[in-house]
């Protein structure tokens, strides 16, 4: 079936996550026929988080960031919806194989797969969809190393700015991507872009992920809260003026079609920038418990997965078969997945989520058997689609369709 995120107008506004002591066992009911793991998307949850996107954005499309959903038919769902516009890839062969069937795609990283490459440049269907990401001469200097301007297609190209944050004494805050970092950095690189034959200089894009990827309210970790909330004030007011002088300056040289930033975690911040056309989002679509670390928005959880219990190894603790679905960044605790049912559980400290098994225990621990189920919320959401080929689309109960997942359609990019 074609999955449908638009809102019934004369639907009842529930929200059942709202209420884990039936929401979670509502999700064993639906699943209980298929085989852990079972990787479970709730329909009312994730059109919930695509329409409190769409607001938070107030108007500024949104860019949809594949690499945080890595379902096809979830990707096509949200791009069907007005207000979302594009994809933000992670891989050139990714994009390729999007391109098969949607338009405007930007591939997030630079990319050095020549066999991708030539592929890209010997089509024009594709070079006409398909935008690539670069910060320096050597991007340029690759491409023409595979095929040269006159053996191929126009390519279009997006600059990127570094948007990281160099504060006070604190120095260098944020990820390190571009070397690209003054508005005169931009306006030097796009004249060098611009005056090379066979590439078109189409976008601009800054992700500030110390603004979109950074929580203000930590559990457990007030100070470290208030630090955050002071990173992502001084951040938003430093980037929002480089980006806006850094477009202006491009702009001198090339007539842009897109200007991207932002991210799940920066939707309103970014919207506030006049300079920005659209805002890529993704890991806001799923739900992960990276975010209920943030004041100011809360998803709903739309993704989670069920382990099955199949050891006691004492009466108080059980063991799950896998778990390590470990998120991208500094490891640490807030990157494994997280237990939310039944409540009460904890994983073992010297042992933590793992390849093959995840020790639980805890006041619930003792009350599970051989062949229960437990429920987890991965951090972010690509690490999720990683390890399931589907997922079972839950509604009212019952189990409507299974969507397969990158994996599931025997596609590994990453």
């Amino acid at each position: 079936m074609s999955l449908d995120l638009s809102l019934d107008p004369n639907a009842p506004a529930a929200a059942p996550w709202l209420t884990p002591a039936s929401y979670w066992p509502d999700l064993t009911e639906a699943t209980r026929d298929l085989d852990a793991p079972v990787g479970a998307l709730h329909l009312g949850a994730l059109r919930y988080n695509t329409h409190d996107m769409l607001d938070r954005a107030a108007g500024s499309p949104i860019r949809v960031a594949s690499k945080s959903l890595r379902v096809r038919g979830v990707l096509e769902a949200v791009l069907a919806l007005p207000g979302y516009r594009g994809v933000l890839a992670y891989t050139l062969a990714e994009a390729l194989w999007l391109a098969e069937t949607l338009d405007d795609i930007v591939v997030g990283y630079p990319s050095v797969d020549l066999t991708a490459i030539r592929r890209l440049g010997r089509s024009a269907d594709l070079a006409g969809r398909v935008t690539l990401m670069v910060d320096s001469i050597d991007h340029l200097d690759v491409i023409d190393s595979v095929l040269p301007p006159a053996q191929r297609e126009r390519i279009r190209v997006c600059l990127e700015l570094d948007a990281s944050w160099n504060a006070p004494v604190l120095g260098h805050l944020g990820v390190w991507r571009s070397p690209v970092h003054t508005p005169e950095d931009a306006r030097a690189l796009a004249v060098a872009i611009v005056s090379r034959p066979g590439f078109d200089l189409v976008g601009l894009m800054a992700y500030e992920a110390q603004i979109a990827g950074l929580g203000d309210r930590p559990e457990g970790h007030p100070v470290q809260g208030r630090l955050n909330g002071w990173v992502r004030n001084r951040s938003i007011v430093d980037i929002t003026a480089r980006r806006a002088a850094a477009v202006a300056a491009v702009r001198q040289v090339a007539d842009l079609e897109f200007v991207n930033g932002g991210g799940t975690g920066s939707l309103e911040s970014t919207h506030a920038d006049r300079s920005v056309t659209d805002i890529a989002a993704g890991s806001g679509f799923f739900g992960g418990h990276l975010f209920d670390n943030y004041s100011g928005f809360r998803p709903a959880p739309a993704a989670a997965f069920a382990l099955s219990v199949v050891r006691k190894p004492t009466a108080a603790s059980a063991t799950l078969l896998g778990g390590g679905w470990i998120a991208s960044g500094p490891p640490g605790a807030d990157r494994t997945p997280r237990l939310v049912w039944p409540e009460g559980l904890s994983l073992v400290p010297r042992e933590m989520a793992g390849e093959v098994q995840s020790p639980v225990t805890g006041s619930a621990a003792g009350r599970l058997r051989v062949g229960d189920r437990v429920w987890l919320r991965h951090t972010k959401s690509g690490e999720l689609s990683e390890h399931v080929n589907e997922f079972a689309l839950v509604d009212d109960g019952m189990v409507i369709d299974m969507l397969p997942t990158y994996r599931g359609e025997g596609k590994a990019f990453l």
